[in-house]
């Protein structure tokens, strides 16, 4: 069995950084980057808020430049999805199929990925006039007319927050009662720019090259109808990808990995020498930014493990 000092899962803004980290203080990490490498930042085409690009960069071609960063210090990357773990305090065994690796330390930055709902239309608009992130994307849509579909918070949050660019934004929501909290409703409800469409689905995103509409279907009568848009946010919450680590790490009711608070990591899990980064351990923030910033931490915390060690 191959051994190691640490092994990263994940090629997203954190795995990579904390890559580079680790690779930076000769610990000569492997990082299993997955088959969909690059995280969610592969399907966004312009960011224009990540520290050090004042004319902005393409998602991919940030990604591209991290992973090069990383293996330019030694990190060794391998394409391929990791199928299970053995987690425990004496031994970390990381498993690829029917090859298996020891490790001190794991990183875990497998981050999460957003509920979308389902149609071909909007995997295909993606970033053309879609996004699953009103704080990434709301800039583009400068007096534009958008909406967002979802009844919760983070639904209201995105609205809300769109409203500094948008001149129109509808909040679409299946039921005709919003699981939202009644402040943030009340919010929404003295915002001018916003109007609810209640008891309706998305059916179609309509627009070829960009998105120019959308086909809405009411919910109690099915009767079908159209309208003119910009943009459309998804705002129905996010998966974290902990499937891995269920029954072995502390999840939060989300399923997201919780992760010490304390003096001399912010990175830990409950099991000694595995760490947590970027949006597996993070329901909040989730920016490329914060998440390259808590793989930076989690590198440090697993230099600072095996020195101890």
């Amino acid at each position: 069995m191959e051994k190691r000092k640490v092994i990263i899962i994940g090629s997203g803004p954190a795995g990579l950084t904390a890559a580079i980290y680790t690779a930076r203080a000769n610990l000569k990490p492997l990082v299993f980057e997955g088959y969909n490498a690059g995280g969610q930042l592969m399907i966004t085409s312009e960011v224009e808020n990540f520290p050090g690009f004042p004319e902005g960069i393409n998602g991919p071609d940030l990604m591209k430049n991290l992973r090069e960063q990383a293996e330019k210090f030694g990190a060794e990357l391998e394409t391929e999805d990791v199928t299970k773990v053995e987690l425990s305090a004496e031994k970390k065994i990381v498993w690829v199929e029917d090859d298996a690796y020891e490790t001190e330390t794991l990183i875990i930055a497998t981050g999460a990925t957003a509920n979308l709902l389902g149609l071909e239309s909007e995997k295909r608009l993606m970033g053309k006039g879609v996004s699953a992130c009103a704080t990434c994307d709301g800039f583009f849509f400068t007096d534009k007319v958008v909406c967002v579909v979802g009844g919760g918070d983070s639904a209201f949050e995105e609205g809300l927050f769109l409203t500094k660019f948008a001149k129109k934004v509808y909040i679409i929501h299946r039921r005709d009662e919003f699981r939202a909290s009644k402040i943030m409703v009340e919010r929404a409800k003295e915002n001018p720019k916003v109007e609810f469409i209640m008891n309706s689905v998305i059916d179609e995103i309509l627009g070829d090259e960009r998105v120019t509409g959308v086909r809405l279907k009411n919910t109690k009568t099915s009767e079908l109808s159209e309208m003119n848009l910009d943009g459309v946010f998804i705002a129905i919450g996010h998966t974290p990808a902990t499937s891995l680590f269920k029954g072995q790490l502390n999840l939060d009711k989300k399923g997201y990995i919780t992760t010490s608070n304390n003096k001399k990591s912010q990175t830990a899990t409950n099991i000694p020498g595995v760490f947590a980064c970027g949006d597996v351990q993070d329901s909040h923030y989730r920016q490329a930014v914060t998440a390259a910033g808590s793989g930076c931490m989690a590198a440090l915390d697993a230099e600072h493990y095996l020195g101890e060690k």
